[in-house]
């Protein structure tokens, strides 16, 4: 029996040990670290270049949680001492001068004039010692998003004890975005390896890898590289990164042309309405639009606190508002001047000035601000070269919302009916039962209504202000009559081809160029077709 128990004691004996051993060297090792971070901030309040440094390289080497805030305070020169007592505190600018927090111990310290604020001076090599050691602090920081800033941030450059900490958490990193960033810093830092083979086997490894840091680390070793297969393989590297970039490129640019699209698509999709129906040249279009940004900005006005669900109730608030006016527009003006559409040109430009003028009176003549929901900031990050700005995407798809209701509007409902009834043969329909009147005006209203909601959109991505409406009448009746008066399908395809041209053409010739450049297409093309890309069926458009 006490042979049998023996295995049992010695493991217990070492499983004692063990953990004496762990009290004795662990414990006060880690009771190190606020001693050291303590020591070093006592050094930097002597604010003498050599004792900073090496109250810096205590702070970093203590692995406190307080050394990352502390450190980047410093490298941002927003450490300051406080004249009277020589206190370090981390300050930054408020409304009442400067807001101060204690760097041990987090807290606030009130507040404090600049003149009663010395810096914390900092020289060139301090400013490379911090910006290592902050990035090596953030390297093994608990959130991914700031261990991915802090890679790529060391891409161009990485020390020996940079490399070293790399090497050793490349392996453990489960983040894949951060695991790729270390790999490729990792790698161009063997770029600068004495033997051609490691030099090759960097190579492999970034290859695919789009970061400008990649690109440039790979041009410095060709600019001075003697072997013949390491320059073969760096040169064939490049060529394809450059063929990912000019790739990626073009998708950005096919994006924002996208996004210009549904812009002009939304500001013209309710003049193909009334356009093609009642043949009203509207030159109050634009200021209708406009309304619909403006009835944005009230909504959120009225509900400061809930920006996101004030944008979803400004749609519907913009839709009615604009579509009032446009029902009165039509019911006090439009309806006295059919078949006169030089008058009514002259009517609505009267009409745009008033409305203009009274949003001026009423509400500010200069712009007013409208905020973006927190979900509709930023961007969607996919590489080191595409990003596409969340508002744009969101943009694009209310745009394809908004045409699909329409369109199943015109297509479903009784009221679509009788809009194309009018808009094919407005006699035969009056002859049928089709109350013309009526429909003029219900389709007058829904297509300023529509233009209320282009103009939430428009909110989102431009200033709102008395001009607004100006910026996209012009490029309304250009959408309107390439695509075929009163074709929403010619207005969607027009507005969404006219949007990528004119992105595809700014960077060659310019934006200004780039839009005479269309307007000649334009021109020309309805030489050609008078009618349009999707000319409207029916006898009235025959005739």
């Amino acid at each position: 029996m006490p042979t049998r128990c023996l295995p049992s004691a010695l493991s217990a004996l070492r499983l004692c040990l063990i953990a004496g051993l762990t009290f004795i060297v662990v414990v006060p090792l880690a009771q190190a670290g606020p001693a050291e971070l303590e020591q070093g901030v006592e050094l930097i309040q002597t604010n003498d270049y050599k004792a900073v440094e090496q109250g810096v390289a205590l702070v970093a080497a203590s692995g406190d949680p307080r050394a990352r805030d502390l450190l980047a305070a410093l490298q941002d020169s927003k450490l300051y001492l406080r004249k009277e007592d020589g206190q370090l505190f981390i300050g930054a600018r408020g409304e009442a001068g400067y807001d101060l927090v204690d760097p041990l111990t987090e807290t606030a310290a009130g507040t404090a004039a600049k003149r009663d604020l010395k810096p914390i001076r900092i020289n060139n090599r301090l400013r490379s010692q911090l910006r290592t050691a902050v990035a090596t602090l953030n390297l093994t920081h608990p959130d991914a998003s700031v261990r991915l800033t802090a890679v790529n941030e060391m891409l161009d450059r990485v020390d020996a004890d940079s490399l070293a900490l790399l090497r050793d958490l490349a392996g453990e990193e489960k983040n894949a975005q951060v695991r790729e960033g270390m790999t490729a810093a990792i790698a161009l830092a063997d770029l600068q390896a004495e033997e051609p083979a490691r030099r090759i086997e960097a190579l492999d490894q970034l290859e695919g890898n789009l970061h400008p840091a990649v690109q440039g680390g790979i041009q410095r070793l060709l600019s001075q590289e003697q072997d013949a297969e390491v320059r073969a393989t760096g040169e064939r590297l490049l060529e394809a990164i450059q063929f990912k970039r000019d790739l990626y490129g073009f998708a950005e640019t096919l994006f924002f042309g996208l996004s210009l699209g549904s812009v002009l698509v939304l500001a013209a999709i309710g003049l193909a309405i009334t356009f093609g129906v009642m043949g009203v040249i509207n030159m109050a279009h634009g200021e209708l639009i406009m309304l619909g940004a403006y009835t944005t900005y009230i909504v959120q006005q009225l509900m400061p606190g809930h920006i996101g669900l004030a944008l979803f109730l400004a749609i519907p608030a913009a839709f009615v508002v604009s579509g009032a006016v446009g029902i009165l527009i039509e019911r006090g003006v439009i309806r006295f001047l059919y078949g006169r559409p030089l008058e009514t040109l002259l009517a609505t430009f009267g009409i745009s000035l008033i409305l203009q003028q009274l949003v001026r009176t009423l509400i500010s003549p200069q712009n007013v601000p409208v905020a973006n929901p927190d979900w509709m900031s930023g961007s969607w990050q996919i590489n080191s070269v595409l990003s596409l700005t969340m508002n744009r995407m969101y943009i694009i798809a209310f745009c394809l919302i908004v045409f699909t209701a329409l369109y199943l509007v015109m297509r479903k409902t009784q009221l679509g009916l009788q809009v194309r009834a009018v808009s094919q043969n407005r006699a035969m329909a009056r002859a049928m039962g089709v109350r013309s009147a009526r429909v003029d005006a219900l389709t007058f209203g829904l297509g300023s209504g529509i233009a209320g909601v282009a103009g939430v959109a428009l909110s989102q991505l431009t200033n709102v202000g008395p001009n607004l409406g100006q910026s996209y009448i012009i490029d309304s009746f250009m959408v309107v009559v390439f695509g075929g008066v009163g074709n929403l399908w010619g207005t969607l395809v027009a507005g969404m081809s006219l949007g990528v041209v004119n992105k595809i053409l700014e960077p060659w010739a310019g934006a200004v160029l780039a839009k005479i450049l269309v307007l000649v297409f334009i021109i020309l093309f309805i030489q050609k077709r008078p009618r349009g890309l999707f000319p409207q069926k029916g006898r009235a458009a025959e005739g």
